[in-house]
């Protein structure tokens, strides 16, 4: 059966979009493994990775086939019910983490706003509404609702809006004496992403983390790890939060979590989960069937030690090359991050100049992000080909080459 299509080109964005957003000037079609196609039928390779959300790239055949299997049996229930899918993933990510419970919904923006309502209601519930303070990273990036952009240490994304959110205090990431500064017993929450995502793809150093810990620990706060963009797999680990060795009270997912599909997750102790009683939260949505079958279905793709292991591999492979290109020609001080999180420093001469670099390389036709106007980051698929990555990065010093030269 076929369906009529009217045509659309990008300049219809302009006509029918909010303007909240400056797409590139192409339009994606299609995709396959780490590559996609535009209308034009140009190729291109991905190694954005849709913001470190294609985690297994492009229509990966074991998640076409659980979307398709899920979509002709259940779409939505709601939570008036449960389903066996969301059931079932739960049980894998609570078998693969130090959680017992998981709240599902729709986005990582909406995982955070799960985890900083629980760290404010297990203090108001034990120690009462004096101890309601959230200390967080500037630089920080936590989703753009109200609350977690408040939380966000970017004033350009939550200024604007009317009052914010009381309560919350940002201190520099990775400096422990700020942090032991900061903290009281008036602090419910530390909200830390392992690696600043947004922020420059900036890796915490295990001291600091090690210290954001104990400083919960002592002050009967709850340590919260943003791992919306560094979880299922990035880091070479499922969740950062192991390669480092140090455990949080509550962790948020998203991104990579469905692959492609919309799905967030909070993750939390029994202990912590008490304190959504029902009717305390809730949402439509989540934990639908069709995005908790895609979960599962990458999951168990994920978290095997043949991906895990490759991922360590490509990084180094990345890194690699990146380094001797940013070494060749002056552009990068540095190459930083973990897994396939990645992100290249600008020298002095570039700084402020990613997305330059950016549409640079989209003329080459390689998709790059940028993470602040000072690193361009890469988030590739887990499972990219090397002969996908050597390629890539060819064309990137392709790129790079022309900007030195012009």
């Amino acid at each position: 059966m076929s369906v009529e299509h009217a045509h659309v080109a990008r300049a219809d964005f302009d006509q029918v979009m909010v303007p909240n957003y400056a797409p590139a000037g192409f339009i994606p079609v299609r995709g396959a493994g780490s590559r996609v196609w535009d209308q034009s039928g140009r190729e291109l390779l991905d190694f954005a990775g849709g913001i470190a959300v294609n985690v297994l790239g492009h229509c990966h055949p074991a998640l076409v086939a659980a979307l398709t299997e899920q979509a002709n049996s259940m779409w939505h229930i709601s939570n008036v019910f449960t389903n066996e899918p969301a059931l079932r993933l739960a049980h894998k990510l609570v078998d693969a983490t130090f959680a017992d419970r998981v709240f599902f919904c729709n986005s990582g923006a909406e995982a955070n706003e799960a985890a900083f309502k629980l760290a404010r209601r297990v203090a108001f519930d034990k120690f009462g509404e004096e101890k309601c303070e959230i200390i967080a990273a500037t630089n920080s990036f936590h989703g753009r609702t109200l609350f977690t952009v408040s939380v966000g240490g970017q004033p350009k994304y939550s200024d604007g809006f009317g009052p914010k959110i009381q309560g919350i205090t940002h201190v520099p990431y990775n400096d422990i004496e700020a942090l032991k500064a900061a903290i009281s017993d008036k602090t419910c929450a530390v909200v830390l992403e392992p690696i600043q995502g947004e922020g420059g793809v900036l890796p915490a150093d295990l001291a600091y983390l090690q210290a954001a810990r104990e400083l919960c620990d002592k002050h009967n706060a709850l340590l919260v790890f943003d791992e919306v963009q560094t979880g299922m797999g990035r880091s070479g680990e499922l969740f950062a939060y192991m390669h480092y060795g140090v455990t949080p009270d509550i962790l948020s997912s998203a991104k990579s979590l469905g692959g492609g599909f919309p799905i967030g997750a909070m993750l939390t102790t029994n202990e912590l989960a008490k304190h959504l009683a029902v009717g305390t939260h809730g949402t439509t949505y989540g934990g639908n069937p069709l995005a908790c079958a895609v979960g599962e279905a990458v999951i168990d793709i994920v978290n095997t030690p043949e991906v895990l292991a490759g991922v360590k591999a490509k990084s180094a492979r990345f890194k690699a090359k990146l380094e001797q290109i940013g070494q060749q020609y002056g552009v990068f001080s540095e190459v930083r991050g973990l897994g396939l999180l990645l992100g290249c420093v600008l020298s002095e001469a570039w700084k402020g100049k990613a997305k330059t670099v950016l549409d640079a390389a989209a003329a080459e036709g390689l998709l790059v992000l940028q993470a602040s106007p000072d690193v361009v980051r890469f988030a590739p698929s887990l499972v990219v080909e090397d002969s996908d990555i050597d390629e890539g990065l060819a064309r990137f010093e392709r790129a790079v080459a022309k900007l030195t030269q012009a």
